[in-house]
């Protein structure tokens, strides 16, 4: 936080040398490195924003991932959908890497396919069978693209009738 006496360096070099650790950290700190440094009039003001007061901190009641760039959790975040099953397993791995690389990405959009795939298999454990052909907007895709979901639907019959094929050629040999 700045004081009156503080200057925007020292506030600088604080921060640096707080949160140096994380790879990346304060990499826009420096104004002879900035492009918008010609177009941007700079002022000490600036800085004042910057000591604002921190909400009160939501209660923690479920597992809550947490970036590694980030010394502290979010005043708040959503506890709707913890982490659980083989999504939640995806998850804890990616959360382990920084926002900046694929190790993180990659894994938490496929953690959202297996959530699916796994809210699918829950929905059918409770006997409740989904109606996909809603869920996946056909009615709007058949009423306002009709060519591509005729042209998609044979790919997917043709894909399938020689992935039947196949099966039953294999079956027949042995």
């Amino acid at each position: 936080m700045m004081t009156d006496q503080t200057t925007p360096e020292d506030f600088i070099n604080d921060r640096q040398t707080q949160y140096s650790h994380i790879k990346g950290w304060g990499i826009d700190f420096d104004p002879e490195n900035d492009p918008t440094y010609p177009l941007k009039k700079r002022n000490n003001a600036e800085h004042q924003g910057y000591s604002w007061q921190r909400p009160q901190q939501q209660e923690e009641t479920v597992e809550v991932l947490k970036s590694v760039e980030r010394p502290n959790l979010t005043a708040v975040y959503g506890t709707s959908n913890p982490p659980a099953g083989l999504s939640g397993v995806l998850r804890r791995v990616a959360f382990k890497y920084s926002e900046s690389s694929y190790a993180r990405w990659l894994p938490l959009v496929l953690a959202d396919r297996v959530n699916m795939v796994e809210g699918l298999l829950c929905d059918i454990k409770k006997g409740h069978l989904p109606n996909l052909a809603k869920e996946l907007g056909l009615g709007a895709e058949w009423k306002h693209n009709k060519k591509s979901m005729i042209s998609k639907t044979v790919v997917a019959g043709l894909l399938l009738g020689w992935v039947a094929f196949r099966l039953c050629s294999k079956t027949k040999d042995k």
